[in-house]
């Protein structure tokens, strides 16, 4: 059995939607669903169970989890990078990791988790995965903090080797709506277009960017997919992996390939960033790939057009989620 925490969200749908797609249905959906729509994102998927996040964290503590578990895949996590609780951030992010992690060492279970491009910070001390840049990290939020907190404890503890973590760029693509403000920015211009026909961008209070020049490394949901995959597939390789596309695009080029996609003319307006955020602010990432290229993967990353393409023609337009396919669909 397979288990996917944060299963009904984003980036753990998706990996059940590839799952599913190899014919692998012995899938345990591990989340917590409260009153989002989340739950949606379920609806075209198929596995064998599904268990609250409390439930399942007590099924750890208490030793009385299934015993044909053979892989977690810890996606659950609470995203939101505006999130000022620290407390319930390492609460929720880190030690509800370090119990996950615990228990698949101790039950010889391969473990997968999620971490993030937010633990770079504002990127002046570079974006390589190498284990000996962890501790050169700020990260400029708590939520990003959270998910270097886990990282450095698994590399200080002796441990990255043991399991896989990914440090997921900006991630887009469908099964992302219920995230409310944390949707990608592909997701919100989209909206925004479809809205007004005109996109507002945060204008650059750095001198080093024009306006529409910050950069950021987009990644589709569906090369995300491959690269779990890749790793699911290989238990052999261990540590940690930028998951990134490993090119920059600005926001400029974002935006038009937005408007591209939907078939209406360019109209961008910049509007002054709240001071509360301009600290905490990310003007550029780009993802380091050497290490996920030595490790062996050698897919090939959807174009950004060509994905931004696809998300809309295919999902955002018809509301549609991953698993709504029709059965004969290609890539």
């Amino acid at each position: 059995m397979i288990v996917v925490t944060g299963g009904a969200g984003f980036i753990g749908s998706a990996v059940i939607w590839g799952l599913n797609r190899r014919n692998i249905r012995n899938i345990m959906v591990v989340d917590h669903l409260d009153k989002t729509d989340k739950w949606k994102n379920l609806v075209p998927l198929q596995f064998l169970d599904y268990m609250d996040r409390d439930a399942f964290l007590d099924g750890i503590r208490n030793d009385v989890l299934p015993d044909n578990i053979s892989c977690v895949i810890h996606m659950g996590a609470c995203t939101d990078t505006l999130n000022d609780d620290a407390s319930y951030l390492i609460q929720n992010n880190f030690k509800y990791s370090q119990a996950i992690a615990s228990y698949c060492l101790n039950k010889h279970i391969r473990l997968i988790y999620a971490s993030s491009v937010a633990t770079y910070g504002d990127g002046t001390q570079g974006f390589s995965d190498l284990p000996d840049d962890l501790d050169k990290l700020r990260p400029l939020n708590p939520y990003g903090y959270s998910k270097h907190l886990f990282d450095l404890w698994a590399s200080r503890n002796g441990i990255l080797d043991e399991m896989i973590g990914l440090k997921f760029a900006n991630v887009f693509g469908p099964n992302e709506a219920h995230k409310g403000e944390m949707v990608s920015m592909i997701h919100n211009c989209l909206q925004q277009i479809e809205a007004t026909n005109v996109v507002r961008l945060f204008r650059s209070h750095h001198p080093e960017y024009p306006d529409g020049g910050q950069m950021r490394d987009f990644v589709y949901i569906k090369d995300v997919v491959d690269m779990v995959l890749f790793f699911l597939d290989k238990p052999e390789i261990n540590g940690l992996f930028n998951a990134g596309s490993g090119h920059a695009r600005s926001f400029n080029e974002m935006t038009n390939a937005c408007f591209k996609a939907m078939g209406r003319p360019s109209k961008i307006e910049f509007f002054d960033m709240p001071e509360s955020m301009r600290e905490r602010y990310q003007y550029y990432t780009c993802l380091d790939l050497q290490l996920l290229r030595r490790a062996g993967f050698r897919h090939r990353f959807s174009s950004f057009e060509r994905a931004v393409r696809d998300y809309y023609v295919n999902y955002y337009a018809k509301g549609a989620r991953l698993g709504d396919e029709p059965a004969n669909a290609k890539d």
